[in-house]
C-alpha cells in the first residue's frame, strides 16, 4: 500500500508546526506523535495521541507509516541529527516536506527529512542533504549543495555554486559569495556577508546596528533632514 500515515518525534513549536505544514500540502496525514520517554509527561498535543518512543514501533510500525523529526537547531543542530540517527535505526523513512510555494526545478536533489518552507528560489543544480531545513523566503542558487543537518534561517542569499557543511546555521540575512566552501558546525550570525570559505567550526558576525536614542542631537538631526 501508499504509505500516507505520518509520526512526528517532537511536541514543541516546529513539531506544530509540521503537522500544519504537512496537513495542508502534502498527501501525508499525521496519526501521532512521539518524544522519548522520559519527556511523554501528555497523552495528547495538538489533538493526537502522543506515544512514548519505546512503544512507537508496536503501534505505528515502520511498515505502514513515515516518520519526521520536528525539532529545531538546538546545539547546532547536533540534537537534530542524533534523533534523525535515532529514528532512522528503527527502521523509518524520514519524510520530507518541500512546499508547493517554493520555486524549485525537476533537478532538485534532497535527502530525507528536509523541511522547506514557502517563497523559495531553489535555482537548477541544487542538493540538499538530510535533514535539511530551509525557513521561508530564501535564494539557493545554481548549483549550490547544502550538507547534512544544516538550518537556514529568512531571506538567506546563498550564491551560485557554494559547498555547505554539516550542521551549519545561517541566521536571518546572510549573504554568502558565489564559488564559497563552508565547513561543517559554522555559526553564520543574521545581517553577516561572506566573502571568502570558512574552516569548520567558524562563526562569522554581522554587523550591529547602531542605534541612537530620541534625545541624541544626531538622532534628532537625522530625524529632521529626512522628515522635516
Amino acid at each position: 500500500m501508499a504509505i500516507s500515515s505520518l509520526v512526528i518525534f517532537g511536541t514543541a513549536e516546529i513539531a506544530s508546526l509540521a503537522k500544519f505544514y504537512f496537513e495542508q500540502d502534502s498527501g501525508y496525514k499525521v496519526k501521532a506523535f512521539t518524544v522519548d520517554d522520559e519527556f511523554a509527561k501528555d497523552d495528547m498535543f495538538e489533538g493526537l495521541p502522543v506515544i512514548p518512543f519505546s512503544e512507537i514501533s508496536k503501534k505505528l510500525p515502520a511498515s505502514d507509516n513515515h516518520m519526521h523529526v520536528g525539532l529545531s537547531y538546538k546545539k547546532l543542530n547536533k540534537l537534530r541529527e542524533e534523533k534523525f540517527n535515532q529514528c532512522k535505526k528503527t527502521g523509518y523513512h524520514l519524510a520530507s516536506y518541500i512546499c508547493t510555494r517554493a520555486v524549485t526545478w525537476p533537478d532538485l536533489k534532497h535527502g530525507e527529512n528536509c523541511f522547506v518552507l514557502e517563497n523559495q528560489t531553489i535555482q537548477p543544480g541544487v542538493a540538499l542533504g538530510n535533514n535539511v531545513m530551509l525557513w521561508s523566503g530564501n535564494h539557493i542558487g545554481h548549483g549550490s549543495t547544502i550538507g547534512d543537518h544544516t538550518y537556514f534561517a529568512s531571506h538567506i542569499v546563498l550564491s551560485g555554486h557554494c559547498k555547505i557543511g554539516k550542521r551549519c546555521f545561517f541566521g536571518v540575512n546572510a549573504t554568502i559569495k558565489d564559488f564559497t566552501e563552508i565547513g561543517d558546525d559554522c555559526f553564520i550570525t543574521m545581517d553577516a556577508s561572506i566573502t571568502k570559505n570558512l574552516p569548520a567550526g567558524s562563526v562569522a558576525l554581522g554587523a550591529e546596528g547602531t542605534v541612537l536614542l530620541a534625545d541624541d542631537r544626531r538622532a534628532q538631526a537625522i530625524t529632521k533632514k529626512y522628515f522635516g
